[in-house]
């Protein structure tokens, strides 16, 4: 069969911010009925080629050429890509939580009556049709969106993208939210979009997705363009090696660490549904860890994993309680800053809402929880400070053009690294890890992972939540299971399989094969 003529065909593109490239030269092209899997760490450009092709960036602000459907693009805003049906889903979610479901899947391409009036009963019908469509029952459209949880609202963003009829549809980590049953919901739907003729952008971190997928992979790195080959020639093992510009042969590089006392004890955790107070998002649950130990927590999403973190750490929105202790003494945890003065760091799961401020530089959001350290005779020792950021975006790898780029520039990844670069500045003797690999490329992964493992060898007690259990499994010394609330299952990692800990999330009878919370497995 005669390859099909490029719907969209890159060219030399050039982007500069500041004097520095972040793209030099790329070239990518993508046929109707087919998916290029775009793959390189954070930081490399996948998200700024795409804002160019979706026109966030407006033709005039790079260099370069852009050929859509035969004919150069030039392209003055997102509303004109839109026209054009290049609708891109980003990786950060782009819903107004006040407004309801159908309202976010209509917004800017409302139905109206005449008058102008909406006509939300056609609204409803189509927001409920396209939910329908992506194999979501029983949700309520006119309901906030706020009211649902992260998988809901990034399947809600990808029926807003479907009403726009795209002919090329890019998907910027549209995975980050989802569980394995919604990814597997989602993976179908871009099947069913290339064989309707829709052209497809795959931006993911998950090797497995873009394998199962795509027809084409494209790697950049450093914003130069390394090579593009149909997928059959682009095993993961090559894709992981042309990203990072090494081979990694061990994801989990685990070290021998030593498990000691109790560090962390939570007894009877409760947390009340922040919009209906009778229900319970977390029902009395215990738990301890111990020095040096790698503790993972596991869940189906709503399991009430992020509660009990967030309640532990005085960050919970609802009504809570709970009896905490580090090093046996009782806290009153009532803010973050109660937890942080006790020794409990924590990265939040939504680093957009709760990790970092926007509009402030990468430097000081990495300095924001420790700037009393910096105080000298009433002013902030700027010097000093710098000098702290300098060291603590080295540790971990932060790229940034330069440390007061406002942090809401970079990658997703790198936004991530700099908010774990701040919670370890003020030295946890508890670190809570939610979702710390999240939207992070497999490069930034292992370091983060080597990071783990070197800060368990030196005594922290460290919690990882998580809804990649392959992640679980290789980190962690001892994993908690949750559902609908409860802890289901308390399980030393020896043996320990997905299946066992799956079947523990679901069936609570299973509760019963749980270990005592404070046993631990010999490392």
């Amino acid at each position: 069969m005669a390859q099909a003529q490029p719907l969209l065909s890159l060219n030399g593109i050039v982007k500069t911010f500041g004097g520095v490239k972040a793209l030099d030269g790329i070239h990518l092209s993508v046929s109707p009925g087919e998916c290029v899997g775009l793959c390189g760490e954070n930081g490399a450009g996948k998200s700024t080629l795409m804002k160019i092709v979706s026109g966030v960036y407006p033709h005039g602000t790079w260099d370069g050429e852009i050929v859509w459907d035969g004919a150069p693009l030039k392209a003055a805003s997102v509303r004109d890509t839109e026209r054009a049906g290049i609708v891109i889903i980003h990786q950060e979610l782009m819903l107004v939580p006040e407004l309801s479901v159908a309202e976010n899947i209509f917004l800017g391409n409302e139905i109206t009556l005449p008058g102008g009036r909406m006509n939300y009963a056609a609204m409803h019908r189509r927001a409920d049709e396209l939910l329908r469509g992506l194999g979501i029952e029983g949700i309520n459209v006119a309901q906030p969106v706020m009211n649902f949880g992260g998988g809901h609202q990034q399947l809600i963003e990808i029926a807003k993208a479907l009403n726009k009829n795209a002919r090329l549809l890019i998907l910027d980590e549209p995975s980050s939210s989802l569980t394995a049953a919604e990814t597997r919901i989602l993976l179908d739907i871009v099947r069913d979009l290339k064989r309707r003729g829709v052209a497809c952008i795959y931006i993911s971190h998950k090797l497995d997705e873009v394998e199962a997928v795509c027809d084409t992979v494209t790697v950049i790195r450093d914003g130069r363009h390394v090579e593009t080959s149909p997928l059959a020639a682009m095993p993961a093992p090559r894709i992981v090696a042309l990203m990072v510009g090494r081979e990694i042969t061990n994801l989990f590089p685990r070290e021998a660490h030593e498990i000691g006392e109790v560090v962390l004890e939570a007894r009877n955790v409760t947390c009340f549904d922040v919009t209906n107070p009778r229900r319970k998002r977390v029902d009395d649950v215990s738990f301890s860890v111990r020095r040096g130990e790698i503790l993972g927590v596991a869940g189906l999403v709503g399991s009430g994993r992020t509660e009990l973190m967030q309640a532990i750490f005085g960050a919970y929105p609802g009504t809570s309680r709970a009896t905490v202790r580090v090093e046996g003494k009782t806290i009153a945890v009532r803010a973050p800053g109660d937890a942080i003065r006790a020794g409990i760091g924590m990265a939040p799961e939504d680093r957009k809402a709760h990790g970092i401020v926007p509009d402030l530089g990468v430097g000081h959001n990495i300095t924001l929880s420790v700037l009393q350290r910096f105080v000298k005779r009433g002013s902030i020792d700027a010097a000093a400070e710098l000098d702290t950021i300098h060291k603590s975006m080295r540790q971990l790898s932060v790229r940034a053009a330069h440390p007061f780029l406002p942090i809401a520039n970079l990658s997703g990844g790198n936004q991530q690294k700099a908010v774990l670069t701040r919670v370890l500045l003020t030295e946890p003797k508890v670190l809570i890890l939610d979702e710390p690999t999240r939207g992070v490329d497999v490069g930034a992964k292992y370091e983060i992972y080597k990071l783990i493992f070197a800060l368990a060898k030196q005594g922290m007690a460290i919690v990882v939540v998580s809804s990649e259990l392959p992640e679980v499994l290789g980190l962690a010394d001892r994993v908690l299971v949750m559902g609908e609330g409860e802890l289901r299952g308390d399980f030393l990692n020896d043996g320990l399989t997905q299946e066992a800990i799956l079947t523990a999330a679901i069936e609570p009878a299973h509760r019963a094969a749980a270990l005592p919370p404070n046993e631990t497995a010999p490392v």
